[in-house]
């Protein structure tokens, strides 16, 4: 079977070089196999110093190291390709930027967060089913490999799960968003879906959220802006409870997660279903609102 040809739509962030890598070279100890980045559209946005600034240099490493066409459009590059990776920063664009990608119907991955409202993971959805294109969005700490062995005898016996890791706030991704969406796809991985209402506390230096599930269970997130910026979770189960170092595994996150995607691509079929990943977005919505007015949000 050929290699799946891959364009990545956006430059800004560290992960377009880290999947590139894992794709092509095959001698590397954690080769992803079966696909090939051979487009790419740079985007970026100039009023997020962290995503402008950076374009210029990922783009120079993919065209020149890894020898990767680069587009004037996303256009360009989906029709250039198989499949897609849609990997700007900016959780803003995502959605305008999938509408002009949906029309060529391949199944495109979108990098976290899917959007900063359920209303535009909403519209995501619905382009997704106009145009029959398979998508998927996740971040790479949701399939982190130490996490995948803590839960690979199920879901059913956890009561609840605490999660913890860095919670750098960027202004133009609202406060949750831009961090704070690794500890959730981490807490939604363990606690699956169903979370009915959302509290959330802050200070300057740390955050707390706190959401209670439809059958009575509770999960939290602890995000932190000093102390500890490693992630990690305490699972309580019936009778124990375990602890996941989430970055422990020699294994590379991003390995965990372009594992999954390149199952889409060749199957077209989503280890996970969308709606999981809506939710996601409609529980940090809710912490936005909680946090900004001191109250109990419902989801």
């Amino acid at each position: 079977m050929s290699a799946v040809r891959i364009g990545l739509i956006g430059l800004d962030t560290s992960h377009c070089v880290a999947f590139t890598k894992l794709l092509h070279e095959e001698e590397g100890a954690w080769h992803v196999p079966g696909g090939v980045v051979t487009a790419a559209y740079p985007g970026g946005s100039p009023d997020i110093e962290r995503s402008i600034s950076r374009v210029g240099g990922y783009t120079a490493t993919l065209r020149d190291h890894y020898g990767v066409f680069i587009t004037q459009t996303p256009e360009e590059a989906a029709e250039a390709c198989d499949a897609l990776m849609l990997l700007s920063g900016d959780g803003r664009v995502h959605a305008k930027l999938f509408r002009r990608l949906a029309p060529y119907g391949k199944p495109v991955f979108i990098d976290k967060p899917l959007a900063l409202s359920a209303w535009d993971a909403a519209q995501i959805q619905a382009a997704a089913q106009q145009y029959g294109v398979p998508v998927m969005s996740a971040s790479a700490l949701r399939y982190a490999d130490s996490l995948a062995q803590a839960l690979a005898d199920g879901r059913e016996s956890i009561l609840g799960a605490e999660v913890h890791g860095p919670m750098e706030v960027e202004p133009t991704q609202s406060h949750y968003f831009w961090y704070g969406i690794h500890a959730a796809e981490m807490l939604f991985s363990i606690m699956g879906p169903g979370c009915r209402e959302v509290y959330a506390a802050s200070s300057p230096q740390h955050d707390l959220l706190t959401g209670i599930w439809q059958d009575g269970r509770i999960g939290t997130i602890r995000g932190n802006r000093k102390g500890n910026y490693r992630f990690g979770a305490l699972l309580h189960r019936f009778g124990s409870h375990t602890y996941v170092d989430a970055q422990a595994s020699g294994k590379p996150i991003y390995a965990d997660l372009l594992e999954q995607v390149m199952n889409l691509f060749k199957t077209g079929q989503s280890p996970l279903p969308f709606s999981h990943s809506i939710e996601v977005i409609a529980f940090l919505e809710a912490a936005e609102i909680s946090r900004k007015q001191g109250i109990r949000v419902t989801v």
